[in-house]
C-alpha cells in the first residue's frame, strides 16, 4: 500500500517540464538507504512524450523504475486493445514460472506467440499454453531488447491500430519491456471519463524497464544503485499516424 505509485508526489514546473519528485526514508518497505527519486515529464513539438527517471541513494539498494500507462489508439470507449497490432525489437523472452517470476532462462521468440519482430495483433496468442499466458489471461511478459546498450536510447518498438491510423512508437534506456494486455483491469480501474467502467483487455501496458527479479539474478543486468552513483533511464512515446 505503499507503493511509489500511490503516494502523493511533490511536484514543479520547469519552463516546458514538469518533475515529480519523492523521497522514500530508509527502511521503507524494507528497502536499504534513503532514496531521493525524481520523474521529469517532458512534451515536445513532435508529438515526443520524454519521461526522464533520477534517483541517487545514500546506501546500496535496488530501483527499477517504470511508467505503467495504459494505451488504447481507437480512443476512450472504444473496447478491447487485442486488434492492436505491435512489433517489438524483441528475439527472445525471459521464461515465467506459474508464479509469475522469471526462471533466469530466456526462451527464443521466434515461431511462438511472443515472436512480436513483424507487427501482430494480440488477439490469435492470447490464450496460448506457450510461457503461461493462458495462465496468466494474456500478455503479461518480459521481453528482452535486442542490441541493448547500457545508457544508450534504442527503439523497444510500435503499437498501431489500423481503424484510426494511429501509432505509438517507444525508445528506452532500458533493456527489457513488460507488456500486459489489461488482462484484469475489470472491476479494478476508475472511472472512465464517460463515466463508464473499463473491461479486461480495456487497455496495453508497455512498461520498460530492467529485468523483473534481477536481484535474484546475477546473469541480468544489475538493479543495483550505489552511494555517488545516479540512476538515470528514459523512456519515449512518440506518437503519430501511418497509412
Amino acid at each position: 500500500t505503499k507503493n511509489f505509485a500511490n503516494r502523493i508526489w511533490e511536484s514543479r514546473v520547469e519552463t516546458n517540464r514538469v518533475v515529480m519528485s519523492l523521497l522514500s526514508e530508509d527502511g521503507d518497505q524494507n528497502y536499504p538507504g534513503e532514496l531521493n527519486v525524481e520523474a521529469a515529464f517532458d512534451f515536445d513539438d513532435e508529438n515526443s512524450l520524454e519521461i526522464t527517471y533520477l534517483a541517487r541513494t545514500d546506501k546500496t539498494t535496488v530501483v527499477n523504475l517504470t511508467n505503467h500507462v495504459y494505451f488504447n489508439l481507437a480512443g476512450e470507449g472504444s473496447g478491447s486493445v487485442l486488434d492492436h497490432q505491435l512489433r517489438l525489437n524483441s528475439s527472445q523472452v525471459l521464461e515465467m514460472n506459474d508464479k509469475q517470476i522469471p526462471t533466469g532462462r530466456l526462451l527464443d521468440a521466434a515461431g511462438t506467440p511472443q515472436d512480436f519482430r513483424e507487427f501482430r495483433p494480440f488477439r490469435p496468442g492470447i490464450d496460448s499454453e506457450f510461457n503461461h499466458i493462458r495462465d496468466f489471461k494474456g500478455y503479461d511478459h518480459p521481453f528482452v531488447i535486442d542490441g541493448w546498450k547500457p545508457n544508450i536510447l534504442g527503439e523497444v518498438g510500435c503499437l498501431r491500430e489500423q481503424t484510426s491510423g494511429r501509432c505509438v512508437t517507444v525508445l528506452s534506456s532500458q533493456p527489457s519491456v513488460m507488456i500486459y494486455t489489461g488482462n484484469w483491469l475489470a472491476g479494478g480501474c476508475p472511472e472512465t471519463k464517460s463515466g463508464g467502467r473499463y473491461n479486461d483487455y480495456d487497455g496495453v501496458a508497455i512498461e520498460c524497464q530492467n529485468y523483473p527479479d534481477a536481484v535474484n539474478h546475477p546473469e541480468f543486468p544489475s538493479p543495483l544503485l550505489r552511494p555517488g552513483e545516479t540512476y538515470c533511464q528514459k523512456i519515449v512515446f512518440r506518437f503519430g499516424t501511418f497509412a
